[in-house]
C-alpha cells in the first residue's frame, strides 16, 4: 500500500525515464491530427468472420503506426447488421462529424465549420480489379459523404516482400538469400496469380520483377479470372526451363472468389502459397495511402531522430 510520501517499504519506486538527448534520441511519436478525416477500409468479397478478422488486424496495424487514428471497416457486400456496408459507414461517419460540430456550437465553443473530406477510403486490394474499384466508387457516391478515394495498394516493394514470406512459409522459397541453405521444394519458376484481367496482370508484373530479384528465379503474372491464362504461363515457364513451379497469389484474400485458386493450382499442376492476408506490410500500405492523401508523415517506430 502506498503512503502520502510514496510506495510502502520494499516496493520498487518507478521513476520517470529521462528523455534522451542528441542525435540518437527517440522521436516523439506522430499522432493523427485532431479532427483528421477517418480512415475507412473498403473490404471486397463475401463477408465472413475470417474476413472480418483479417480486416480488423489490418486496421490494428495501421492504428499502431499512427496513434489516434480514427478507422472503420466498410464491406462492399455487407448487410448493415453484422457487416456494415461501405455506404452506411461513410454516411454514419459524416453524420457523426456534423453532430460533434453542432454539439460544440451549442455548448458555446468557438469551432470552425467542418471542411474537407469526412473520410479517406482505402480499397483492400493489392491490384487494380476494375469491377471492384468501380463498385467501391459507386458506394462512395451513394453514401453522399465528402470522401477521398485512394489507389489500390500495389505495386510496391513491400508486397514483393510479403509474397516472398508467404512462399517461404509454404516451403516454396528460401526465407533469406543470404543464408547458405536450400529448400528441397523451392520453386524455380513462380506464377504470380491475380484477378482483374490484363490490366491487373500488367500491374502485378511490376511487383513480379521485384519478387524475381529477391528469389533469383523467373516470375510471370497470370489472371485467375481469365480462362487459360494460368495454364499458358505455366507452359511458358516450363518451356523456358523451370521444372518446379509455384503459384503465389498476388491477392489480399477477400477479393478472391471461392474455388478459383484451387482450380488454378490444378490447372498449373503445382503447389501454391497462401494469399497475402494480414501481412504487416498490408496495414502499413493502407496507412501510407491514407497519410499521403492528407500530407501526414508517420514516424517509423524506433527510427532515430537527428
Amino acid at each position: 500500500m502506498s503512503t502520502p510520501t510514496g510506495p510502502a517499504s520494499g516496493l520498487p519506486v518507478r521513476m520517470p525515464r529521462p528523455r534522451q538527448s542528441g542525435r540518437h534520441r527517440r522521436p516523439e511519436p506522430v499522432a493523427a491530427p485532431e479532427g483528421a478525416p477517418a480512415l475507412v477500409l473498403a473490404v471486397p468479397g463475401t463477408p465472413s468472420s475470417a474476413v472480418r478478422g483479417l480486416a480488423e488486424e489490418v486496421v490494428s496495424i495501421a492504428r499502431s503506426e499512427l496513434p489516434g487514428l480514427n478507422a472503420y471497416i466498410g464491406y462492399l457486400d455487407g448487410d448493415d447488421t453484422e457487416y456494415p456496408t461501405l455506404q452506411a459507414v461513410l454516411a454514419g461517419t459524416a453524420a457523426l462529424r456534423t453532430e460533434r460540430y453542432e454539439l460544440a456550437k451549442a455548448a458555446g465553443r468557438e469551432v470552425a465549420e467542418p471542411e474537407g473530406p469526412v473520410a479517406v477510403v482505402v480499397p483492400l486490394l493489392a491490384g487494380p480489379e476494375s469491377t471492384l474499384i468501380e463498385r467501391i466508387g459507386e458506394a462512395v457516391t451513394e453514401s453522399g459523404a465528402a470522401v477521398e478515394l485512394t489507389d489500390v495498394l500495389g505495386p510496391h516493394p513491400l508486397l514483393a516482400e510479403g509474397l516472398h514470406v508467404r512462399l517461404s512459409e509454404a516451403g516454396l522459397a528460401r526465407a533469406d538469400r543470404a543464408r547458405l541453405f536450400t529448400v528441397a521444394t523451392a520453386a524455380d519458376g513462380i506464377i504470380l496469380a491475380t484477378v482483374g484481367g490484363e490490366e491487373a496482370v500488367r500491374t502485378a508484373g511490376i511487383t513480379g520483377m521485384l519478387l524475381a530479384a529477391r528469389l533469383a528465379v523467373p516470375v510471370m503474372a497470370a489472371a485467375l479470372d481469365t480462362e487459360g491464362s494460368i495454364a499458358a504461363i505455366a507452359e511458358q515457364l516450363r518451356e523456358s526451363g523451370s521444372t518446379q513451379l509455384a503459384l503465389a497469389p498476388y491477392l489480399v484474400g477477400p477479393e478472391l472468389p471461392a474455388g478459383l485458386l484451387d482450380a488454378a493450382v490444378k490447372e498449373a499442376d503445382c503447389a501454391a502459397a497462401e494469399p497475402l492476408g494480414a501481412y504487416p506490410a498490408i496495414g502499413k500500405l493502407v496507412l501510407s495511402h491514407y497519410a499521403t492523401t492528407l500530407g501526414i508523415t508517420p514516424q517509423p517506430q524506433g527510427t532515430p531522430a537527428h
